[in-house]
């Protein structure tokens, strides 16, 4: 049950977020074998004096477009999370056509027992959904 977090700036046409937000939702389907039905996604616009960062984050130039998604879920190896990094950045880059350099991403691991939706089953081993394929170690 990944909940995502989507930061950007205020103004962004509906169909631009609605982008993003299918971008992210494939990758984690793909790279992460959630169930397609697994979709939690908050997109937060913020004005330009609420949206603060580094132009020149590790000297690399940036625009008023950043994007940050903040990712919460179970616990996954760290291969894992870098292939969903690498998915994400790759679907937003071709639709919406954001440049990875305006792009930041984070995932917060959140314990299995620290989830709760009516429904919900989850596998004793895994400690996810019952649904979700086998991950790879």
């Amino acid at each position: 049950m990944p909940l995502i977090h989507v930061a950007l700036r205020e103004g962004t046409d509906p169909h631009y977020r609605r982008a993003l937000a299918t971008g992210i939702q494939r990758a984690m389907i793909d790279v992460l074998g959630i169930p397609d039905d697994d979709y939690f996604q908050l997109t937060h616009e913020q004005t330009a004096e609420n949206l603060i960062y580094d132009r020149n984050f590790f000297g690399v130039p940036r625009s008023d477009d950043a994007v940050l998604v903040a990712l919460s879920f179970n616990a996954r190896p760290a291969a894992a999370k870098q292939a969903l990094f690498e998915a994400i950045a790759g679907n937003l880059e071709r639709d919406p056509g954001l440049p990875r350099t305006d792009l930041f991403m984070t995932i917060v691991e959140t314990a299995p027992e620290n989830w709760w939706a009516q429904g919900r089953t989850v596998d004793p081993i895994s400690g996810t959904d019952s649904r979700m394929a086998p991950q790879p170690g």
